[in-house]
């Protein structure tokens, strides 16, 4: 049972870097542009103590309200009792990354666009709409060269 309520408490494997991701932060880190309205994820990055997320807000994902030269504001929701709350936190740009939460979306509006422009080329109505996987289809199985198994438990026998 803990009885450190620091900081950081109980942070040990949570702030851990990666396997082979050991040292200082790479510098295309900070070559990445964010601006306002971006969705990002935060994780926190253990080689950089400075404008480190609290532990509640590793892992969650926020939008970016705020850019300035080495950090970024991001609005992240927080469960309270019974209610959400809106909560600012500023983080330097090595705890922040873009999230991919929307990537399938994109990739799904541009597949969409290219279809509809398609087959409004050649006069026709597609279906857009995403289509659940159906049930299969019925068949029968033919016991002809396909001789039913009678299958029972392989009793537990000791070799020693």
């Amino acid at each position: 049972m803990p009885h450190s309520f620091g900081y950081r408490a109980r942070t040990r494997h949570m702030f851990k870097r990666g396997f082979k991701e050991h040292g200082p932060v790479k510098l295309s880190t900070f070559l990445i542009n964010y601006s306002v309205g971006d969705i990002v994820d935060i994780k926190a990055n253990a080689a950089q103590q400075k404008g480190m997320p609290h532990k509640f807000y590793h892992g969650r994902t926020g939008i970016v309200y705020n850019v300035t030269l080495s950090a970024v504001g991001v609005i992240v929701y927080k469960v309270v009792g019974n209610r959400y709350i809106e909560k600012r936190v500023n983080v330097r740009v090595e705890h922040v990354r873009h999230s991919k939460c929307r990537q399938e979306f994109l990739d799904r509006v541009k597949a969409n666009h290219d279809a509809h422009v398609a087959a409004r080329e050649k006069g026709e109505r597609v279906n857009l709409k995403r289509i659940p996987v159906l049930p299969r289809e019925a068949h029968t199985v033919s016991i002809t060269d396909n001789a039913p198994q009678t299958m029972r438990p392989v009793p537990y026998e000791t070799t020693i």
